[in-house]
């Protein structure tokens, strides 16, 4: 799912625009051979100050090419004068976490960087190892930095040279502040490092984070406060809430074919809805989180190397996640911050393509959906959905909801629902799959079915 080669004609096109900002040719070239064809405006706004030594805050949105954005300066600074622990990326998610990793990697190959991941749910024995090896950046969430600055030998960061927040509005969200405080305590001064800061929302705690961290920072900013791409197609279905298990079939069914993410507000919804999906036929798979870590990465490579076509997700997906080529993003569960929405259909209609958002809208749900409108500023359009033929599928609907309910009791092995990080928590026993279809109900076949269930 990621870009393709570039051509001869767009790859000199990519070196020229990169040469252009301040890049080095070998970073340039490790742009293009990503399949990056330019910088994103992002990048084209942020970089020029960071090779100035600037520190920079910039407000982007989810898929904006902001890693490129800050990793690309790193390196160049990194590469004239070479050092351990140079950077610090501190994230939000475990995810993001390793996906930055990678990226700094790719771009960094030709160069020989080393990272290193701190991230919760990998053993921090392993996490020691790669640290006594010394790499030049460190990314990790702050929970995990913090256990590792106490308690494993060697590992200090008094001569950091460039330290990063990203997605710095969720790290505050997440009550990170505390241990991104005493991080600042244990790393050089503002003035004597270079700090960058990136944010798809300017909140009163970014703001005063950004106190905190920054020196005389540069503000560039790509979207409005709270846009959504122009290219994202945003329908709304409204339903009565004791069927919205046979509405969601019924869209899925209509929009098959489509790779989709289907956002849900809790970790066992989450894990229900991929249960009955799989019992419909449809190649669900969940990740949220309270599954381990070596499940949930599992469960994300599936997704996107189109092993399975659709992914369920709480929240703790809809931030970051560098997952190219989702068509549809289904909000089953309105969010609960309307700001939250601009994040959840984030993941389609990205870099310039179009993609579709549907938002599944109770009785319950009218004034969350009219914040929603209100905030974005965009009026949704109305899914077409009759009755009627939402119905038909009902008894197939309700059979596969039961096998899911059973299903979840079997595998938390009867431990009064608990969550045990065992079978369960990946909903994605083969056995249990019933093949093609999809949840058709119009004879089984036709336009039912996503991709045979993977």
């Amino acid at each position: 799912m990621s870009p393709g080669p570039l051509s001869a004609v767009e790859r000199k096109e990519c070196l020229d625009s990169f040469l252009k900002l301040g890049i080095c040719l070998e970073l340039a070239e490790a742009a293009a051979s990503l399949g990056w064809k330019s910088p994103s405006s992002i990048q084209e706004q942020a970089i020029p100050h960071l090779l100035q030594g600037k520190d920079v805050i910039g407000l982007a949105q989810t898929g904006s090419g902001k890693t490129g954005a800050f990793a690309l300066p790193i390196l160049q600074s990194l590469m004239d004068k070479p050092q351990d622990f140079y950077a610090l990326v501190l994230s939000p998610t475990r995810e993001l976490a390793i996906q930055i990793s990678e990226q700094i990697e790719a771009l960094g190959s030709g160069i020989g960087v080393k990272c290193a991941v701190l991230v919760g749910g990998i053993d921090m024995m392993a996490q020691a190892i790669s640290i006594a090896k010394r790499p030049h950046v460190i990314v990790g969430t702050p929970g995990r930095v913090v256990d590792h600055l106490s308690n494993t030998k060697g590992f200090s960061l008094k001569q950091l040279k460039h330290l990063v927040l990203d997605e710095a509005d969720k790290l505050l969200d997440m009550d990170f502040e505390q241990e991104i405080d005493q991080i600042l305590k244990v790393i050089p001064r503002g003035e004597e490092r270079r700090t960058q800061l990136f944010s798809a929302t300017m909140t009163n705690k970014v703001q005063k984070l950004q106190r905190a961290c920054l020196v005389k920072p540069v503000k560039v900013e790509v979207a409005s406060k709270y846009s959504t791409v122009d290219t994202l197609r945003q329908q709304y279905v409204f339903i009565p809430a004791k069927y919205k298990d046979c509405y969601l079939a019924y869209v899925l069914n209509e929009l098959s074919g489509s790779t989709s993410m289907i956002f849900t507000r809790t970790c066992d919804s989450t894990r229900r809805i991929a249960l009955m999906l799989r019992n419909l036929g449809f190649g669900a798979v969940p990740i949220h989180g309270q599954m381990s870590q070596p499940k949930r990465l599992g469960a994300l490579n599936k997704f996107k190397g189109g092993e399975r076509n659709i992914l369920v997700a709480t929240d703790v997906a809809s931030r970051g996640l560098d997952i190219h080529d989702v068509d549809l993003v289904l909000n089953y569960d309105i969010p609960q911050n309307s700001k939250d929405y601009v994040h959840r259909v984030g993941r389609t209609a990205r870099a310039g393509r179009s993609g579709r958002s549907v938002t599944m809208v109770t009785q319950y749900d009218v004034e969350m959906y009219q914040k929603i409108e209100h905030l974005t500023g965009v009026k949704m359009e109305l899914f077409k959905a009759e009755r009627d033929e939402v119905l038909i599928l009902l008894e197939r609907v309700s059979e596969a909801q039961r096998l899911a309910t059973m299903q979840m009791k079997e595998s938390d092995g009867g431990k009064g629902g608990g969550m045990k990080r065992g079978r369960g928590d990946g909903a994605d026993e083969g056995g249990r799959e019933k093949g093609g279809g999809g949840a058709a109900g119009r004879g089984g076949g036709g336009r039912g079915g996503s991709r045979g269930g993977g």
